[in-house]
C-alpha cells in the first residue's frame, strides 16, 4: 500500500495577505492548478507561519519585526486544499499572544484541520496527530529551533521546542522511535534554521540525520523561506508557499516548490516538486523562465547531497525506489 502526500512550506496568510482576504474572501488565494495538485495527494500539511484570530497584542520580544495574525475566515483557504494538518511550530505561532494561538488552534479544529507543534502546554505541544490514508496509520510530529521565548511549558501556551543547534534532544528523539513502532509511517516537520541560506547548515544536517536514525519516515523542513535540496528521506526546506514578502532577486523566494512524496510501508519511494511563482499574497503554478530557474536551481541543490532529479511533465522527479 502507498499513499501521496502534499507538502508545502511557510504559509502566511497574515498581513497584505489577510489584506487580500478582507477584499476579495479567502478562496482566490490559489489558483486552480495548485489547488489540483493538492487534490492529486491523500493527505496535504503545511507550515502555517501565522497565527489565526481578530483577538491579541503584537509579542513584545528584542529584536522581532514582524508578526503575522490571519482573520479566521483565511481558514477557508486551507479548506480549499484540502489541508489535513498544519504544524504551527515555528517563530509566528505566538506573533498575537496566548489568546490568538488559542483562537488558531479554535478556528483551524472547527475548520476539521489538525495541529501539531502547538499548545496550551508542554505535553499538547509535543503531542502527534495520527493521520489515517490508504489503510496506513501516518505519525505527524511537529518541532521548532527557534524562538526559545516561545517554548510551551508545563502550565504555558506555547510552541513545540527543540534546541537542535546544539544536539537533537532526547524527547524528540525517543517520541519518533516510539511513533514509528506503532505507525506505518512517521512524518517530522522540523522548523530549522535561519532566514535566507541557500543550503541547510551544519546542525540541520546533523538533526535530519538524527531524526531519519530514530525512525522518521521522511522530514520535511522549513523556515528558510527558500527550497533547499533533498536527500531522501529529507527535504531539508520546503520554501515559501504565500506570502506578502520581499523578494531577493538572487536566492528568488517568489519562487518555489509543491512537493507530493509517495510513502508505503518501506518509507519514501518518490518525489515530485511542482515549481511555483508566489506572486504578492497569491501563488499560481510557475511557467516559462520562471520554471526554468527553479529546475535548474533544485537540480544543483539536490545533485549536493548526490540527488538525481529527471523532468517529467513539467515536474522535478527524484525517483528513489532507483
Amino acid at each position: 500500500m502507498t499513499i501521496t502526500v502534499a507538502l508545502a512550506g511557510d504559509t502566511m496568510l497574515g498581513r497584505g495577505v489577510a489584506d487580500g482576504i478582507g477584499a476579495a474572501g479567502p478562496h482566490g488565494l490559489f489558483s486552480r492548478g495548485v489547488r489540483d495538485v493538492f487534490h492529486e495527494a491523500d493527505l496535504a500539511l503545511l507550515n502555517l507561519e501565522c497565527c489565526v484570530s481578530g483577538r491579541g497584542r503584537p509579542w513584545d520580544a528584542p529584536g522581532k519585526p514582524f508578526h503575522f495574525r490571519a482573520p479566521p475566515e483565511a481558514v477557508e483557504a486551507l479548506a480549499d486544499l484540502g489541508v489535513d494538518c498544519v504544524t504551527l511550530a515555528n517563530n509566528h505561532a505566538l506573533d498575537f499572544g496566548e489568546d490568538a494561538l488559542a483562537d488558531t488552534l479554535a478556528h483551524l479544529g472547527a475548520a476539521g484541520v489538525r495541529t501539531v507543534g502547538a499548545g496550551p502546554g508542554v505535553r499538547e505541544a509535543r503531542t502527534p496527530v495520527i493521520l489515517e490514508a490508504g489503510g496506513l496509520r501516518v505519525a505527524v510530529v511537529g518541532v521548532t529551533d527557534h524562538p526559545p521565548d516561545f517554548a510551551a511549558g508545563p502550565d504555558r501556551p506555547g510552541v513545540a521546542f527543540a534546541d537542535l543547534r546544539h544536539g537533537t534532544d532526547a524527547w524528540l528523539r525517543d517520541e519518533i522511535r516510539a511513533l514509528a513502532r506503532s505507525n506505518d509511517l512517521v512524518l517530522a516537520l522540523p522548523h530549522w534554521g535561519p532566514n535566507m541560506t541557500e543550503e541547510p547548515l551544519r546542525h540541520v544536517r546533523r538533526a535530519a540525520g538524527d531524526l531519519v536514525d530514530a525512525g522518521a519516515s521522511l522530514v520535511a523542513g522549513s523556515s528558510a523561506h527558500v527550497f533547499h535540496g533533498v536527500a531522501p528521506p529529507v527535504l531539508f526546506d520546503m520554501g515559501d508557499f504565500i506570502d506578502d514578502y520581499a523578494v531577493s532577486e538572487f536566492l528568488r523566494n517568489d519562487l518555489g516548490l509543491l512537493f507530493l512524496a509517495r510513502l508505503g510501508g518501506d518509507g519514501l519511494s518518490r518525489v515530485e516538486a511542482v515549481p511555483l511563482r508566489l506572486d504578492f499574497a497569491r501563488t499560481r503554478l510557475a511557467a516559462g523562465a520562471d520554471r526554468d530557474w527553479i529546475t535548474g536551481r533544485f537540480t544543483a541543490a539536490c545533485a549536493e547531497f548526490g540527488t538525481a532529479v529527471a523532468v517529467e511533465d513539467d515536474r522535478l522527479v527524484i525517483d528513489v525506489s532507483r
